[in-house]
């Protein structure tokens, strides 16, 4: 340990324990912690509810930090300008930070490592968000790999993963220069939650961010979630899901904390679930693996299509569907359900997320981009390569793709995974008094059921904006002409 200070870059890695830069930092000697607003055009800025969540994390970091010894020191503005000044008006000889995987970050990072290290400063990146890296499971050509179920094979095959490292306990601080102390921010200078209106209200009631709050959700999920996870992830009316997306999206606990735990408590018999429930509960944070791995060798997997035959692909794009899809007010009951549920909670389950898409790009034929990016605003868990691979996966567009022709049908899922009505109840309460016969699909119930169930149709709750049947006839045959533009072209 040297006297020299040391520095480290918080990003989307908020938190104390298997932190592998803050680990190297701390053993370099007195340390700076460091997190940047990111505001460079350069990079896609964060949705509404991800801001959110992001001034409750770094609140939790912030007091973990200073319970340590620490303190956390938060700026704003464009990290190529910012870092570099601070590590040479603190006299820093050491950098370290995790790896992020979007293009522009990887960029940043690169230059970054360049410039500081020309100018005598060690720099490290270490990974922290994923079992593996995205160059790490490839083909056996070595060839990126675009389907998921030999991806998640060839990932397993190279063993489990490291153990995480222990919990940071004390933080030697360095002292920051006068002229830095001025320069820093409160968190809540920086403005990330809504003031006029404050929506976030839901949002406040149904989480809890912070590493703190990532633990005691897992802890939860092991002890009685987990058991029967494999039957019931698809129930949208049950409490059968971890809902630890959030937590991973911002790196208040690791992909390797999540495997390590549910393993041990697997083995030691402190979990009701099975290892069939395990298998599959892992396998959900193999699929966020994989679209890490899509979107490291696809960059541009948010905004253009990975199978680039669908360029050609005759969107509708609807502004008044796509505006009644947003406010949950389309006529099908599952789906307006979940869209409320997304707005009111940041957060919508993962089930409904594939019919609700399903429903704005096949019957609305809506461009999925409109839906990446409403879901980048409004979840929680925005995450840049599962919200963008998933979307595409939907599509039919993606890698891995479902064929275009499985169109999710609203009232046949909703009556498969939610038989009762009881989350349509929830989150769509003009509908919670009718008859478990009609809650998805009420405009098929007679006039007297819909009268003493409360509903009037097209005054409290609207008529579907689509009828199915239309839409997929439409969607099948804009598929059926892009089959026939790509046969014309290639002969």
């Amino acid at each position: 340990m040297t006297e020299t200070p040391a520095l480290v870059w918080f990003r989307e890695d908020l938190r104390l324990s298997d932190n592998p830069a803050l680990s190297a930092v701390l053993e370099h000697g007195p340390s700076l912690c460091l997190y940047i607003l990111d505001d460079s055009p350069a990079r896609r800025p964060l949705g509404g509810a991800a801001r959110w969540w992001l001034s409750r994390s770094l609140a939790a970091l912030s007091a973990a930090i200073a319970a340590r010894g620490g303190e956390l020191l938060v700026m704003r503005g464009d990290p190529a300008e910012i870092l570099p000044r601070i590590v040479r008006d603190a006299g820093i000889g050491f950098v370290a930070w995790n790896r992020r995987y979007e293009a522009s970050a990887i960029a940043l990072d690169k230059a970054l490592k360049a410039g500081l290290s020309a100018a005598g400063v060690a720099v490290e990146s270490f990974n922290a968000a994923l079992l593996n890296e995205p160059w790490q499971v490839t083909t056996r050509a070595g060839r990126p790999m675009q389907v998921f179920t030999p991806y998640w094979r060839a990932a397993r095959e190279r063993g489990a993963p490291s153990a995480p490292l222990p919990a940071t306990t004390t933080i030697h601080k360095a002292t920051p220069p006068e002229g830095l102390r001025r320069a820093a921010l409160t968190v809540a200078e920086l403005g990330l939650e809504p003031s006029q209106p404050d929506w976030a209200g839901g949002l406040r009631e149904s989480w809890t961010p912070g590493e703190d709050g990532a633990w005691t959700r897992l802890a939860d999920f092991l002890d009685g979630g987990l058991q029967g996870y494999r039957a019931e992830r698809d129930r949208p009316d049950r409490l059968a899901t971890s809902r630890l997306s959030p937590h991973l999206r911002f790196g208040e606990i690791g992909p390797r904390q999540i495997w390590h735990a549910t393993r041990m408590a697997l083995e030691a018999g402190k979990t009701d679930g099975s290892a069939a429930d395990a298998e599959k509960f892992l396998s959900e944070i193999g699929w966020r693996e994989f679209s890490y791995h899509l979107l490291f060798h696809n960059p541009e997997l948010a905004t253009r299509n990975f199978n680039a035959r669908f360029d050609a692909f005759a969107w509708v794009n609807d502004e008044s569907g796509l505006a009644a899809w947003r406010r949950g007010l389309t006529g099908y009951p599952l789906v307006d359900a979940g869209m409320r549920e997304l707005w009111t909670t940041g957060w919508m389950h993962n089930r409904v997320r594939m019919v609700a898409a399903s429903f704005l790009i096949k019957h609305l034929l809506t461009d999925w981009r409109q839906g990446e990016a409403w879901f980048w605003d409004t979840l929680v868990d925005a995450d840049p390569a599962n919200n963008a691979a998933s979307w595409q996966w939907v599509a039919g567009s993606g890698a891995d793709a479902a064929p275009y022709f499985r169109i999710f049908n609203p009232v046949t899922q909703g009556e498969k995974f939610d038989p009762e009505g009881a989350y349509v109840r929830r989150f769509v309460p003009e509908l919670a008094q009718l008859d478990p016969k009609f809650i998805h699909q009420p405009w098929t119930a007679p006039q007297a059921v819909l009268e003493k169930a409360g509903v009037a149709l097209g005054e409290d709750y609207p008529r579907p904006i689509v009828d199915l049947d239309f839409g997929r006839r439409r969607a099948l045959a804009a598929l059926a002409a892009l089959k026939t533009e790509e046969q014309l072209e290639h002969g």
